[in-house]
C-alpha cells in the first residue's frame, strides 16, 4: 500500500495534484504563514531532510532534461513519515485548505525506491 497526501491544484509538472509540501511552500511564498506556522513548517522539513531520502530520478526517462512527471508516494510502512505528514496537513487544513489522503496498490511505474517511499510515473488513464 502506498500513501499520498494532496490538494485540490495541480501540479505542473506531473499535472496531478499538488502535494503538501508544494501547497506549503506556496503559501510560505504568498506571506500566509504566521511566523509560528513558518517555524513549525521548517522543524518538518528539517526532519523530512534529515529522515527521507531525495530522489535521484524523478522522469521516466534518463536523458537530460526529460520531464520531471514521477509523483512520490509513501510506503504504509513509513508509519513516522506518514505521521509527520499528518502534522502538516493539520496546518493546510488550519488553513482552510482541503487535505486528501489518496491509497492504492498501483501508484504507476516506479523510477524510484527507498525503504520509505516510491516516486512513480502515473498510469495514464489511473485515477486515485
Amino acid at each position: 500500500m502506498y500513501i499520498r497526501f494532496v490538494v485540490s491544484e495541480r501540479d505542473e509538472d506531473s499535472g496531478r495534484e499538488r502535494g503538501v509540501f508544494s501547497a506549503l511552500y506556496a503559501l510560505e511564498e504568498g506571506g500566509e504563514l504566521a511566523p509560528y506556522e513558518r517555524d513549525w513548517f521548517h522543524e518538518a522539513e528539517a526532519w523530512f531532510n534529515e529522515n527521507l531520502p531525495r530522489p535521484d530520478r524523478l522522469a521516466w526517462s534518463s536523458r537530460p532534461n526529460a520531464p520531471e512527471r514521477a509523483i512520490s508516494w509513501f510506503k504504509a510502512s513509513a508509519v513516522d513519515h506518514v505521521s509527520r505528514m499528518r502534522e502538516l496537513v493539520a496546518l493546510l487544513e488550519h488553513k482552510a485548505i482541503v487535505v486528501t489522503e489518496l491509497r492504492t496498490e498501483r501508484p504507476g511505474y516506479v523510477v524510484y525506491e527507498d525503504e520509505h517511499q516510491v516516486a512513480a510515473m502515473p498510469f495514464e488513464r489511473e485515477t486515485f
